[in-house]
């Protein structure tokens, strides 16, 4: 049985970064693929002349398009640093828009173990990735927040069922836990936030014409299983749990489950339907509480609501509630985006 290591151990290891050796290059199809797989059909992110019509140099990514890079480059984090679980949970994710990334953008990823919280005898692990342009302005900041899974949780035959599952260059699990460690940290200086997210006059209703308390459309996303296999892929998350009915048991869950980042995809593919400009957000906060289960023969439906909570007339901003339910439960626990009106 694997033990939880020591929280102030962690905890000292809080502060470690690292940034990735290569850029990553934004390219048109990548955007065009990964909105096809979270079901996001504005058009900014497939057709160069609406995306010129809102004023963007390229196809616009959308709002959770980070999370894939991000995925590639936590994976040493959780391979050599963060050390002594079996697997994550993922429970709460921020992502901050400074301005929208679009394709042609080159970027630098780094990222940074940036808390560590013991909460009802569980670990919470907040890592944060920041993608800076080739100007040396920082474009996005996400924050994931998952929750360390020890083997006393799970079934003892995951290990060997997932070793014969995944793909030949991936180890969920990582190296043993007395591989060296050395710490290194954030370098100082000065960060510069990219401020053409805030210049731009944004494709969205005007500032007047809405109000607190308005309802968005009620919109239904379905997920298959083919839907879940297509996001691992396109966002290079290797996880079984999403696609394997065996190994999701396993792990105590009742069946295969839809991937965090997708259902907060669908979201964010939900509010730009209705505000018109994706590039106009500027926050999207979510707490999961539940996650949608998706059978093989069924799968799943979820139902995305939201109405209007505050609105700033000094900054033309609002903020808004984003609901999710699937199968009668509440996939988000808390869900809040920021946005620009014109």
């Amino acid at each position: 049985m694997t033990a939880a290591p020591e929280t102030s151990a962690l905890e000292s290891r809080v502060g470690h970064y690292y940034t990735m050796d290569d850029t990553y290059i934004v390219g048109h199809e990548k955007v065009r693929e990964y909105a096809r797989a979270v079901q996001d059909y504005h058009p900014v992110h497939w057709d160069l002349a609406a995306a010129a019509d809102l004023g963007y140099p390229g196809l616009v990514a959308p709002l959770t398009f980070t999370s894939t890079p991000a995925m590639a480059a936590n994976r040493h984090l959780f391979e050599s640093v963060v050390l002594g679980y079996d697997t994550y949970m993922q429970t709460e994710e921020v992502f901050e828009q400074h301005r929208p990334i679009v394709a042609g953008d080159e970027l630098h990823v780094d990222v940074e173990l940036s808390a560590v919280r013991r909460i009802a005898g569980r670990d919470l692990i907040t890592v944060t990735n920041t993608f800076t342009d080739t100007a040396g302005e920082r474009v996005h900041t996400l924050h994931t927040t998952v929750v360390g899974v020890t083997a006393e949780d799970v079934d003892p035959a995951i290990k060997s069922a997932v070793q014969n599952a995944m793909m030949h260059d991936v180890n969920l699990f990582g190296p043993p836990s007395d591989v060296a460690y050395q710490k290194t940290v954030r370098p100082e200086g000065a960060v510069r936030i990219a401020q053409a997210g805030a210049t731009r006059t944004p494709g969205t209703p005007y500032f007047d014409d809405v109000k607190v308390g308005d309802q968005l459309p009620v919109h239904h996303a379905r997920l298959t299983r083919g839907d879940l296999v297509n996001y691992s892929g396109v966002a290079g998350d290797a996880n079984p749990i999403h696609w394997d009915e065996g190994i999701a048991k396993l792990a105590g869950l009742p069946d295969v489950i839809a991937h965090g980042m997708l259902t907060m995809g669908l979201g964010a593919g939900f509010a730009s339907a209705w505000s018109g400009d994706p590039g106009a957000v500027t926050r999207f906060a979510v707490r999961l509480s539940a996650p949608a289960i998706v059978s093989a023969t069924e799968g799943a439906d979820i139902e995305f609501s939201g109405k209007i909570k505050s609105l700033d007339p000094a900054t033309r901003t609002g903020v808004v509630l984003i609901s999710a339910k699937s199968a009668g439960r509440k996939i988000f626990g808390l869900a809040t985006l920021d946005v620009r009106f014109r």
